[in-house]
C-alpha cells in the first residue's frame, strides 16, 4: 500500500465516521464532514496533507500524487 491508497482509505473511513456521529450522536458533526471535505480539496489543489506526512513517518512509501 502507498500513501495514495493509505489516504484514500483514511479520508473514506473519516467521512463515514463522522456520517455515523451525525446521525447518532449529534446533528453538529456534520461540520467535521465539511472539514474532511474541505482538507481533500485543498489538498488537491496545494498537494498538502498533514496526514500524508504522518503516513510518511509511519514509512508508508510514497506514490504519484504526493512526493
Amino acid at each position: 500500500m502507498n500513501v495514495d491508497r493509505a489516504l484514500l482509505m483514511f479520508a473514506g473511513i473519516m467521512i463515514l465516521v463522522s456520517l455515523a456521529l451525525t446521525h447518532y450522536v449529534h446533528p453538529g458533526f456534520v461540520w467535521f464532514t465539511v472539514f474532511i471535505a474541505a482538507n481533500m480539496m485543498q489538498a488537491s489543489i496545494t498537494g498538502f496533507c498533514p496526514a500524508v506526512m504522518i503516513f510518511k513517518k509511519l514509512g508508508i512509501q510514497t506514490g504519484c500524487a504526493f512526493k
